[in-house]
């Protein structure tokens, strides 16, 4: 039996016994919520997630393309792969660059 952790996903259909999983353990989420492909998952319980957004110079009246990385820890219950899509969650700092949990593997 999974907790409710406050967002409008759905709970993951396996159980896990990480500490760091909001479903099944202490972890409480906060903050933003931001969608993403996964680029990476070599690194143990943590996958790179690269989100895509414009940003507004209006010094020319455009836009320019730009992303950026972040560092999300991967419960053993969800598991991304690279390539997914996937929506994670702000929590409490887990390590130097992880601040972030995948809370939905939106599609793959």
């Amino acid at each position: 039996m999974a907790k409710n952790i406050g967002l409008s996903v759905s709970e993951p259909e396996e159980l896990c016994d990480d500490a760091n999983c909001p479903f099944h353990g202490t972890l409480p989420v906060r903050g933003q919520v931001i969608t993403g492909k996964v680029v990476s998952d070599r690194m143990m319980e943590t996958v790179v997630v690269e989100r895509k957004y414009l940003h507004y110079v209006g010094k020319y009246n455009r836009y320019e393309k730009r992303n950026s990385r972040i560092h999300a820890h991967n419960p053993p219950c969800i598991s991304a792969k690279t390539g997914d899509m996937v929506k994670i969650a702000e929590c409490r700092p887990l390590s130097k660059t992880t601040k972030f949990v995948v809370v939905e593997v939106a599609r793959s």
